[in-house]
């Protein structure tokens, strides 16, 4: 458990480094070509559809296999409600993360 803690520090530290020399590198700003923006705004539409279509999918998958395990086993709803709660809230949160990145797209216009 410590090795897997100390793993994910290092990690941490390494992508708030990499966040760090990425902003550095953004005081160069140069005009867009206007079909490159027609680009960048397609590529934003198009990620957050295909996210909020997987985070649909992945969300529907969850609830019915643990409506399913409570309909196998009712006694067993109280253990089977609060870990698929979690899982959606994971889920969902990969969906906002697409939503932030195609706002960065969108805003870097």
């Amino acid at each position: 458990m410590k090795k897997l803690f100390v793993i994910l520090m290092l990690l941490g530290v390494f992508v708030g480094f990499s966040v760090t020399v990425a902003m550095a590198a953004e005081g160069a700003t140069t005009a867009l070509d206007p079909q490159v923006k027609a680009m960048i705004a397609l590529a934003a539409g198009i990620g957050i559809g295909i996210a909020a279509f997987g985070g649909a999918l992945g969300q529907g998958k969850a609830i019915a296999s643990a409506l399913d395990g409570i309909g196998r086993n009712p006694g067993a709803s109280g253990k089977i409600i609060t870990p698929m709660i979690i899982g959606l809230a994971m889920i969902e949160s990969l969906v906002i993360y697409s939503l932030v990145v195609s706002l960065l797209l969108v805003f870097k216009l």
